[in-house]
């Protein structure tokens, strides 16, 4: 019996100045961002299998209590929440990474796709990320990720720098 295999592509993304930044203005929804001040290893565990469940995010699904405790109590880790009414809809974590910084995680919870705030978002991500950086911000995404995820990396002015196709079996 022959193994099916299939590919994925994943897209290196980087910016490096913030004058590169195409921001979108904040939607006419009752928004707010709030980076969290105190780490909770539960609480980004959460938002990484709510958030990431429609994309397969399952790299860190089988991690241990101690592993997330590892990943989210680092200093150089910040995690920042979208609330829209006072409800949770999305989220963004950016890791220090000496001078550059790191997109590791962006999404919007399922019921929030779709209402105009993943360029909102993102923008902010990016305006934040360079409180931190000085040289690069730098993200990636695949081809199993939200379809318009690479489309609004570089509407907002993310430069595609590499790219890397992984065969799966």
């Amino acid at each position: 019996m022959a193994v099916s295999e299939s590919s994925s592509t994943i897209y290196y993304l980087e910016m490096k100045s913030l004058d590169q930044l195409n921001p979108v203005a904040a939607p006419t929804l009752d928004v707010q961002l709030q980076r969290a001040g105190i780490s909770c290893w539960q609480l980004n565990r959460f938002l990484y299998q709510v958030v990431g469940e429609p994309w397969q995010w399952h790299e860190k699904l089988s991690w241990s209590k101690q592993q997330w405790q590892a990943y989210v109590e680092r200093d150089v880790l910040y995690t920042t929440l979208l609330y829209v009414s006072g409800t949770p809809a999305g989220y963004f974590e950016l890791e220090q990474q000496a001078a550059d910084v790191e997109l590791k995680y962006f999404g919007l919870l399922p019921q929030f796709i779709g209402m105009k705030l993943g360029g909102y978002l993102l923008s902010e991500a990016i305006r934040q990320a360079w409180q931190l950086a000085s040289e690069r911000v730098w993200v990636h995404t695949c081809t199993e990720d939200h379809p318009a995820a690479l489309t609004n990396y570089q509407a907002r002015g993310f430069q595609l720098y590499n790219t890397e196709t992984v065969i799966q079996s």
